[in-house]
């Protein structure tokens, strides 16, 4: 069938070419990686952000981490997004794209358009930060692409020890990646996620280690207090141990308990 034959296929985020984009790179469009259910119907869907400091996407943080929420009964889509030399408003353009093609393919596909999370791990989960911060911007009714004119908010952002603060606490090599190595202090503050959040940013869940070496837990701990502080609502599990980067966390066996705890939050919330 027609949509077996487009889901064994990636789905470029711009058909005619992302905007930004540079053959000379070497790296290619922009798309998704489609991980459907069979009997996923109407329920909601999860986009999942690999991290690499914005330099690689980790394999690690993809593929495995979508047929998991498959198996769960939630479709999943792994965003294959551009990263180093790309620098930043690039990598927010393409996860703004992604929730906003699932939203429009939504019907089509046989999902649930209300219901499309963002899950990110480390410097992919600073980039879903900046989905769930930073969306709805652009031309919105007035755009001349149909796809831009749906809404680029997600319903929720799931964020796996994620890189938050590029003020404080700071990982970086995810930061010079992103911004340069003198990046103006506003855009700094601006990209970090607890001077960021909105009104209308959606339910978060967070989880990270206490003893996380790359990427200090106190991001977490920071930007749950920033929602907090926004009565927005959210869930935050600190597993004491473990080294940065766990993705599935197979090998240990309290911070493996994330992929459990995400999937309940999310049927909680009705997806």
């Amino acid at each position: 069938s027609r949509k077996e034959t487009e889901m064994n296929n990636d789905i470029l985020l711009w058909e005619h070419g992302a905007p930004g984009f540079e053959e000379g790179y070497g790296q290619p469009q922009p798309s998704l990686t489609p991980y459907l259910c069979e009997n996923g119907k109407g329920r909601g869907s999860v986009i999942v952000c690999p991290g690499g400091a914005y330099m690689v996407r980790s394999e690690g943080e993809a593929g495995c981490i979508a047929e998991m929420y498959r198996d769960a009964g939630y479709n999943a889509f792994v965003l294959n997004y551009r990263i180093r030399p790309y620098k930043y408003p690039t990598q927010l353009l393409d996860i703004n794209r992604a929730v906003r093609v699932v939203r429009y393919n939504a019907k089509r596909w046989g999902i649930n358009p209300d219901r499309i999370a963002v899950t990110g791990f480390s410097a992919g989960g600073h980039l879903c930060v900046m989905g769930v911060e930073h969306f709805d911007t652009g031309l919105g009714d007035a755009a001349s692409d149909e796809i831009d004119r749906v809404s680029s908010r997600p319903d929720a952002g799931i964020l796996c020890y994620p890189v938050v603060s590029f003020t404080e606490y700071v990982n970086e090599g995810t930061r010079d990646t992103l911004l340069g190595e003198n990046a103006d202090p506003a855009l700094l503050r601006r990209l970090s996620g607890e001077e960021s959040v909105r009104e209308d940013t959606p339910p978060v869940f967070i989880w990270h280690t206490a003893d996380d070496q790359v990427v200090p837990v106190e991001n977490s701990l920071r930007l749950a207090l920033a929602l907090r502080q926004k009565n927005i609502p959210f869930e935050l599990h600190v597993f004491p141990h473990g080294y940065h980067g766990l993705g599935l966390a197979q090998d240990q066996p309290d911070a493996a308990q994330w992929t459990g705890l995400a999937c309940s939050w999310l049927a909680r919330l009705g997806f």
